[in-house]
C-alpha cells in the first residue's frame, strides 16, 4: 500500500551509520517492506568538510542530502516519491491508518505532504474528517523524517535550493539554512503549490545521536555511545 501511495521510498543515510540503517530496516519490515525491497533507494547522505555558512557542519550536509534526492527524484523521472531519514519511526497506528489515507490522497491534487501536524498547533488549521490538513504558505512546518514530494514540487524547489547556496548568510532572498527552513522558505515563495500535513501524525524520530546537532560528551566514546544507543532503543520500544 505505501508503495501503491507513493511510488517510491528514498532513505537518507550517513554510509558510516550502520546503526541507523539496521533500525530503519527494522521499521520497514514491520510494514512488509525492506531496504533490499525494488521502490526502496538508499540515499548516501552527505558530509561535508565545513559548515559552508551553514549553522553547522550537520546542517550543511542535510541540505545537500535533500537537495540531492529531490534531484534524484528528477533525474529518475518519478510523479512522487517518499522521503525518509533514517531516525524515522512509524506511528503505532500507521499499517491501519495508511488505506484511508491513500484514498483520501487519490481525490485532491497535492505537491508536498508533511506526515506530521508541526509544531505549532496554535496556528495549524483543523485537519479535514480524513486527518489532512491544507497548510497555509506561510506557515512552516520544521522536521523532515517523512516527506513526500511530486515531480512539480521538486521542479520548482531544487533551482530554488541551488539559488540559496550562493547566496550569503542572511540574505533576503534565502541564504544558508537549515533544510527544514529552506523548503518553507520555497513554499512561501510559491503558493501555488498545495502542502499538506497528516494529523495525528503517522511518523515520528526515533531516539538517536544526532548527524546535525553537536555530538554530546556521553557520544563521543565508544562505551558510552554503544550504552546510549541501547538506553535510546529501549526507551523507544517502551513509548510503543
Amino acid at each position: 500500500m505505501l508503495i501503491k501511495s507513493f511510488g517510491h521510498i528514498i532513505i537518507i543515510n550517513l554510509p558510516e551509520r550502520a546503526d541507523r540503517r539496521r533500525e530503519i530496516d527494522r521499521e520497514l519490515r514491520g510494514i512488509g517492506l525492506s531496504l533490499t525491497h525494488p521502490a526502496v533507494t538508499l540515499f548516501p547522505a552527505i558530509r561535508p568538510k565545513d559548515d559552508g555558512g551553514f549553522p553547522s557542519i550537520g546542517a550543511h550536509g542535510a541540505f545537500h542530502s535533500h537537495l540531492g534526492v529531490l534531484e534524484h527524484v528528477l533525474a529518475e523521472g518519478w510523479d512522487r516519491a517518499l522521503i525518509l531519514e533514517d531516525d524515522m519511526g512509524f506511528a503505532p497506528d500507521f499499517a491501519a491508518r495508511l488505506p484511508a489515507l491513500a484514498t483520501a490522497l487519490a481525490t485532491r491534487d497535492w505537491h508536498m505532504l508533511y506526515g506530521h501536524p508541526g509544531h505549532k498547533p496554535d496556528q495549524t488549521p483543523a485537519p479535514d474528517a480524513e486527518g489532512l490538513i491544507t497548510l497555509p504558505a506561510d506557515l512552516g512546518l520544521i522536521q523532515l523524517h517523512f516527506y513526500t514530494v511530486t515531480r512539480e514540487f521538486a521542479q520548482t524547489a531544487v533551482p530554488d535550493l541551488r539559488a540559496m547556496l550562493t547566496r550569503p548568510v542572511g540574505s533576503p532572498e534565502g541564504g544558508p539554512m537549515h533544510v527544514d527552513g529552506a523548503l518553507n522558505w520555497v513554499r512561501r515563495c510559491h503558493p501555488e503549490l498545495t502542502a499538506l500535513a497528516i494529523s495525528p501524525e503517522i511518523a515520528g524520530q526515533r531516539a538517536s545521536r544526532s548527524d546535525i546537532a553537536a555530538i554530546r560528551w556521553f557520544d563521543r566514546l565508544p562505551l558510552l555511545r554503544h550504552l546510549s544507543a541501547v538506553l535510546r532503543t529501549y526507551r523507544q520500544g517502551k513509548r510503543r
